[in-house]
């Protein structure tokens, strides 16, 4: 506890009343001559200590002391409020900081919960990318797959058409080669047949342009510009006509050939007509060995369908001849259905 003195301490005085309690009554302002004994305490407390000195000090009136007090007393409870204001609001800060730290504490673990979110997504979107780059390949290789399937289905079906082709080719070569069998068959049946013949020189059996050809050479048939049959001729027609018409349903061509000596008489203009008589004295002569009609037909070719060049007498003599040519069927060969459909006039059955 301390004493001051003096006008300053006085004056302090004066100031510590009136930053508490505001201006002192004017009875009082005295006091700022008069000793003013602090015990370290607040101000409120000091005040009464400060009056009842003055009081003592000099004569007070009772109506400027109760207003005193009540002045003190109104001061006292308006700081004892202000007091109780401040620690509320020290209270109510307390309670706001401690309200801010628990959500300060939440949006750190919402801040932590969103970066968590934040790291889950990025996972998701990386496994949403990879698995779209795996749809994506998977989408390339059906492609790829479809691809090799639609080649693998149009090679499949070049196949099969190949397969048909070949299964075709192959029913074709089939037939032709029963024909060629049928035909060597023929050739074989035709030499058996005609043996003696051929054996005594009067008759060949040859394949020209494809057809079988029974070649009889014109010294034994006819002399030298005409188409008189000879003895030996006839007799070897007769045979010959005899084994051909046992061969029921086949067809044959009589054909007459001559050298390029050039005829002109009263009978022949030329060698067309040569040939063409002899042709049909032979079919005459078949036909009374017992061919049938529609099994024979005569042609002329005179002079031009040589058997070899005519250089010579001898190569004249080959040249010189009667073919009777058995005329293939053709019924039977590969395709001729279609050709026979083809030719066949519209509108028209068989």
């Amino acid at each position: 506890m301390g004493v001051q003195h003096g006008t300053a301490a006085a004056r302090g005085g004066a100031n510590l009343w009136g930053s508490a309690v505001g201006t002192p009554p004017q009875g009082l302002r005295w006091l700022d001559r008069a000793v003013v004994i602090t015990l370290g305490a607040p101000m409120f407390r000091t005040a009464p200590l400060a009056l009842t000195l003055a009081l003592t000090a000099g004569c007070v009136t009772k109506s400027k002391h109760d207003a005193t007090v009540r002045a003190l007393e109104d001061s006292r409870a308006a700081l004892a409020r202000s007091h109780d204001d401040a620690q509320a609001q020290r209270e109510h800060l307390r309670a706001r900081e401690g309200r801010i730290a628990e959500l300060e504490l939440a949006l750190d673990e919402l801040r932590a919960q969103a970066a968590a979110v934040q790291q889950q997504r990025d996972e998701v979107a990386a496994q949403l990318a990879a698995a779209q780059a795996e749809a994506q390949s998977l989408q390339g290789r059906a492609q790829d797959a479809e691809r090799q399937l639609a080649d693998v289905i149009k090679r499949r079906a070049a196949l099969k058409d190949s397969l048909d082709k070949l299964n075709l080719a192959l029913a074709e070569l089939g037939t032709r080669q029963l024909a060629a069998e049928r035909r060597v068959a023929e050739y074989r049946d035709m030499i058996a047949r005609f043996r003696s013949l051929i054996d005594a020189g009067k008759l060949d059996v040859r394949i020209v342009d494809g057809r079988m050809v029974l070649t009889m050479p014109m010294d034994i048939l006819f002399a030298s510009g005409s188409t008189k049959l000879s003895a030996d001729g006839k007799a070897a027609l007769a045979e010959v006509g005899g084994q051909l018409a046992s061969m029921v349903g086949r067809r044959f061509a009589v054909e007459g050939h001559t050298d390029d000596v050039p005829i002109h008489n009263e009978r022949f203009a030329s060698n067309w007509e040569l040939a063409s008589g002899r042709a049909l004295v032979v079919v005459h002569t078949l036909l009374a060995a017992g061919m049938a009609p529609a099994q024979l037909a005569a042609t002329s070719y005179g002079e031009f369908a040589p058997r070899v060049p005519n250089r010579d007498d001898d190569a004249r003599a080959l040249n010189r001849r009667i073919e009777i040519a058995l005329v293939p069927d053709l019924a039977g060969l590969p395709g001729n259905e279609e050709l026979e459909r083809l030719a066949r006039p519209t509108g028209v059955t068989p």
